[in-house]
């Protein structure tokens, strides 16, 4: 009898503890579910960064302008809290020589390369828009050009740039150009289309907008990579100088694009996330975005974007977002070498001032 007593108390014991140890490890799993996420900041240890790319490092950062940018634009305010986790990204922008090697292993072609497609075209133009005659719908791309004398509407984007026929990213400036010497400029004329075609090729992908600003603030919170110091762009960065878009003095050294690495780069290692040409990104550009995030007050965590594209100024276009600006930007047309600035593209169009990089997580790179 003592026996069983001392067996029923065991058995009473064990499930008192196993009641304990339950409700313990129920406590922590809520406790883990109440923990706020962290993002993943350092890279696998056994995984060395990709030839050409940069680990970096995850971490939590105020996306949009900062409060000392005087020339921020509305679209890029408020600033909210955004966390990232850490990923590898190409140290340059995809370069010509990079681009043909995928050109020559794939036989792509660029849409600046195809016929045009009046049907496809007519669908992201406000209805009844008459067509244009054939000698125009010739593939081509948007080549920039200045202007004779001063401009007094900079809002008016037609003033500087023309439809140039026989344009593409092999004869970046004109049907009689190449890529003689430019082998490590960054390619251009290059669609959203192209871009995706190039990083799935590559087992990449296009950045986020909250990847790209991360990366390109490197922990600093200043108006430019740099710092705030408007005086020092021409030494940083490929932009313009000069009256925009009548004269550019060259302080830069540059004229259009310059090779990659030709300026010094952020913190992270990263040349060029300033000026020389804008980069994709893979998020919708919408100006309500940036105040729907502010308003949950809570940090986001690896933030895609917004669901949908909404642009008040270009209401039958979708557009994806561009960040870094380019050499024909200026303090007196839009200095969009600021990390904060943005901007909208079309996806089936390109111009001689839109590049891309690439960036990549462990996963991807463990799956390859």
């Amino acid at each position: 009898m003592k026996e069983k007593t001392q067996i029923n108390i065991l058995i009473l014991l064990i499930m008192i503890l196993f009641v304990f140890m339950n409700c313990k490890n129920k406590t922590k799993s809520i406790e883990k579910k109440l923990e706020p996420n962290r993002p993943v900041i350092e890279k696998p240890l056994s995984m060395k960064p990709p030839d050409g790319m940069v680990w970096i490092p995850g971490g939590t950062f105020l996306q949009g302008a900062v409060p000392q940018d005087n020339m921020a634009m509305k679209h890029e305010k408020p600033q909210h809290p955004v966390a990232v986790d850490g990923f590898f990204m190409d140290i340059t922008e995809v370069t010509n020589a990079q681009f043909s090697k995928f050109v020559e292993q794939t036989g792509y072609l660029t849409i600046a390369e195809r016929e045009i497609d009046w049907e496809e075209m007519k669908k992201q133009l406000p209805e009844g828009t008459p067509k244009p005659h054939d000698s125009i719908l010739q593939p081509g791309s948007l080549m920039f050009k200045k202007t004779k004398e001063s401009v007094p509407n900079l809002y008016d984007f037609s003033q500087w740039w023309r439809w140039a026929i026989g344009v593409n990213w092999k004869y970046p400036n004109g049907p009689d150009s190449n890529l003689e010497g430019k082998e490590n400029h960054p390619v251009v004329h290059i669609s959203y289309q192209d871009a995706l075609a190039y990083c799935e090729w590559a087992g990449r992908r296009l950045p986020t907008e909250a990847e790209w600003e991360y990366a390109a603030r490197a922990n600093n919170n200043a108006i430019f990579f740099w710092g705030d110091e408007r005086d020092k762009i021409s030494e940083k960065a490929n932009s313009w100088e000069g009256e925009f878009p009548v004269n550019n003095t060259l302080v830069d050294g540059f004229e259009r694009t310059a090779p990659v690495k030709s300026y010094p780069p952020n913190g992270f290692g990263l040349y060029d996330m300033a000026g020389n040409v804008w980069e994709f990104t893979s998020d919708w550009y919408n100006t309500d975005y940036y105040n729907t995030l502010a308003s949950k007050k809570d940090t986001i965590i690896n933030p895609k974007g917004a669901d949908k594209a909404y642009n008040p100024n270009n209401p039958y276009l979708e557009e994806k977002i561009i960040k870094g600006g380019s050499f024909l930007c200026s303090d007196s047309y839009c200095a969009s070498y600021r990390i904060s600035s943005r901007m909208g593209t079309s996806m089936d169009s390109s111009t001689e001032h839109v590049g891309f990089r690439t960036v990549a997580t462990p996963e991807m790179l463990s799956l390859k």
